[in-house]
């Protein structure tokens, strides 16, 4: 007996059944934001946040995210605003009292700081007074002194870190697109002065410019100007000496950035070597040149205070935060006040650079992913579909 049914044709894939959808229903679409959120650790949604944005918004839009980075800002952004307003610059006077840090005054209650604090932080009342960081021994205002002395260090830090970015990035430059012969040569006197003792050669060419116009029989007028300009002269010495390290990093950004396609394009448009580097390759390291200065930059308020500290840096009339506490280290036991404002600042300038230098380069890094905390997480998942967060939750 045969058992005989209807000829039913078969289906086509597209037309069977998938399990737990009716047949003929629309399918829904993918959802980019799930996408998103399970390939992308900077944050559920990023790539739709800066969708149009252009690279320096990119950059920016970071960098305001990083908090160390903008305490860091703020911080320097007042030490710098407190010390050049407070003392002056150039020819516009400041608003303090004193304006000569090495004037003797008449001493104020022993030299001991008028600076009290208010009564919530248990002190008599908040006062300034005429001397709020006390005075030394023969009466000196320690407020203008570390004021200029903050001034010098922020001088010879600038100063520092713009010749060591034109030295470096030029000899990396040169030495990462030429390559052959004059990259054996750049990069042997690249390793001769990274072998070079910084303190040591520092001291050295700090005594050599100090010394200059006594040695060398220079004219008043010379040996004046030289001793006005010493901290110029010493951020740029040190600058001189302090170059390799971003000489090296340039150098392989660029070994890198020369094989790349765009690179080529520009080649075969006819573009020359100097538009090539300029234009195309140098943008591209921008972020590791930025970065890298600024580390150089804080490296150099730390080394400007030993060398001053060990007398072959800045010296009077010049005043720099090193050199306080070299002048007064006789005193640390009668008045240790003397110590701490310049130790103090010090350590914020130095501080507040360093975060700079991490948030910048946490914001030039595409590769550095931000872990989104469950705040960040809600939000996000709180845009998409109900079916897709229960998924991307699971």
């Amino acid at each position: 007996m045969t058992d005989e049914r209807p000829n039913e044709e078969p289906q086509l894939p597209s037309e069977q059944g998938t399990p737990g959808i009716v047949p003929g229903e629309q399918l829904p679409e993918p959802s980019e934001t799930t996408e998103d959120a399970t390939g992308r650790g900077e944050g559920i949604g990023e790539a739709k946040e800066v969708e149009g944005l252009s690279q320096g918004q990119v950059v920016w839009r970071r960098f305001i995210r990083h908090k160390g980075a903008i305490f860091g800002v703020v911080t320097l952004g007042l030490v710098a605003l407190l010390a050049i307003s407070a003392m002056g610059i150039g020819p516009i006077p400041g608003w303090w009292l004193w304006q000569d840090p090495m004037k003797p005054l008449t001493q104020v209650n022993q030299g001991v700081p008028t600076l009290t604090l208010p009564t919530w932080l248990g002190g008599p009342g908040f006062e300034v007074g005429e001397h709020p960081f006390g005075q030394d021994n023969i009466g000196r205002d320690n407020f203008a002194a570390v004021m200029a002395g903050i001034k010098t260090s922020l001088l010879v830090m600038t100063v520092l870190g713009l010749t060591a970015l034109v030295i470096g990035v030029t000899i990396g430059s040169l030495a990462g697109y030429y390559r052959g012969k004059l990259d054996t040569f750049l990069m042997r006197l690249t390793d001769l002065a990274i072998t070079l003792p910084v303190i040591v050669l520092g001291a050295v060419l700090g005594r050599l410019i100090g010394g200059a116009p006594t040695k060398f029989g220079l004219p008043l007028e010379v040996g004046q100007w030289i001793t006005a300009n010493m901290p110029l002269l010493l951020g740029f010495a040190l600058g001189m000496i302090l170059w390799p390290s971003l000489a090296r990093l340039v150098r392989a950004e660029f070994l890198s950035l020369r094989e790349r396609e765009f690179v080529d394009s520009a080649r075969v448009a006819g573009a020359s070597d100097w538009r090539i580097i300029t234009k195309h390759i140098l943008p591209n390291a921008i972020g590791v040149i930025i970065v890298n200065t600024t580390l150089l930059m804080s490296a150099a308020v730390v080394l400007e205070t030993a060398l001053s500290f060990l007398g072959f840096g800045i010296n009077p009339p010049n005043v720099s935060l090193g050199a306080l506490i070299s002048m007064n280290q006789s005193a640390f036991q009668t008045r240790p006040w003397l110590f701490w404002w310049p130790g103090l600042f010090i350590i914020l300038i130095a501080l507040s650079i360093n975060f700079i230098g991490d948030g910048l380069r946490d914001a030039f890094d595409p590769r550095t992913k931000r872990i989104p905390s469950k705040r960040e997480m809600d939000k996000a998942l709180s845009r998409i579909s109900p079916a897709n967060a229960q998924e991307v939750a699971s």
